[in-house]
């Protein structure tokens, strides 16, 4: 019997090939033609929805607010991300990009500083409350054997409590009566510079050393490698507890950075819940899962949710569809992606087997 020879991955057509049967690009298709059916079955055209969803995500005045969203649902992917690159779960962004905005706000509220200056205390000083309550549950499971999933989840409770508590009575504006702090300074107000934050340009920087440490140097060979096998790496002689301390206080780093760039930019205050009901931080955990903890595809993931959540709005204006669709579509690809790869390990373990 012949066999027809078939592309290698390394060369243009294998890697066309691999790049079709994605399990994160059926995923996304899957989804859309889900959506699709529904948008049917409702009575709605789909071609008309999708096309407003696209409009309204990246039209001509859109981008911005898409890139708004995208900054912290990128952020929080890769806070994520860091840490689950080696299979470490990382569940306590909500408590650590609450602590680093909060911490900008203490900041901004108690030290009077010139401008840079203010911006660089304030976004440093979120970044290190965060990376502190990120390796907390590391250390935790470390040394007392407490779980690292659960503790990191239950930690963000008190914490989200404590800043609600500054807000609303140390930190409150006396002028309102809603929970939030005083407008900053104008040092500590994030510059933007042809429509785009300071924010997004930090975010940049933060992505291309997350990518490099994890493609270019020794350390981000021993995260993939535990990622792979966390029982070889330990035979190899890698301390995996401190690996594991250092991924949670990046990963914790950088969702602090991200709520004190959040709260620096409009409207330049902490807003009680601001920072939670967004879920900034459950939409960067869908995005870390669907790119498989990959860095550079858990920035586009987070670039596509936030498209999603924003050209949600602008399908339900043009077309009458409810936004609510676009949280379907995020659930559906999760779904989709997990009942692809499990039935991908399935067909692998069944070819080992019958080897």
């Amino acid at each position: 019997m012949t066999t027809t020879p078939t592309a290698p991955a390394t060369t243009p057509a294998g890697r066309v090939r691999a790049v079709l049967r994605s399990p994160i690009l059926l995923s996304v298709l899957g989804a859309l033609l889900i959506g699709a059916v529904m948008l049917l079955g409702a009575g709605g055209n789909p071609f008309e929805a999708y096309a407003a969803m696209v409009e309204g995500a990246f039209g001509s005045t859109q981008w911005r607010n898409t890139l708004i969203v995208a900054v912290p649902v990128v952020g929080m992917a890769l806070a994520v991300a860091v840490p689950l690159r080696a299979g470490v779960v990382n569940l306590g962004g909500e408590g650590q990009i609450v602590l680093g905005g909060i911490t900008a706000a203490v900041v901004a509220a108690g030290v009077d500083l010139p401008a840079p200056l203010s911006l660089v205390v304030a976004l440093g000083a979120g970044a290190l409350a965060g990376a502190l309550l990120g390796a907390l549950p590391a250390v935790l499971e470390n040394r007392l054997g407490v779980p690292l999933l659960v503790s990191s989840l239950l930690i963000s409770y008190p914490v989200v409590a404590l800043a609600s508590y500054l807000v609303r009575f140390p930190l409150r504006d006396p002028g309102t009566g809603l929970p939030q702090s005083r407008v900053f300074d104008e040092a500590y107000r994030m510059p933007v510079f042809a429509g785009i934050g300071l924010s997004a340009l930090i975010l940049v920087v933060v992505i291309a050393l997350v990518v490099q440490v994890d493609s270019r140097t020794p350390f981000g060979y021993e995260v993939r490698l535990t990622g792979h096998n966390r029982r070889f790496t330990e035979y190899a002689g890698v301390g995996v507890p401190r690996m594991v301390t250092r991924l949670m206080a990046t990963g914790g780093g950088i969702a602090g950075l991200i709520g004190a760039m959040v709260v620096t930019s409009v409207p330049y205050r902490f807003i009680d819940g601001a920072l939670v009901v967004p879920a900034y931080t459950w939409t960067g955990l869908l995005a870390a899962l669907l790119a498989r903890a990959n860095p550079l595809g858990a920035v586009a993931a987070g670039v596509f949710f936030a498209a999603l959540q924003v050209g949600g709005f602008g399908m339900e204006r043009e077309t009458e569809v409810p936004r609510e669709l676009s949280s379907i579509l995020q659930a559906t690809v999760i779904v989709i992606l997990a009942a692809t790869v499990a039935a991908t390990a399935r067909r692998a373990r069944t070819r080992k087997d019958a080897a």
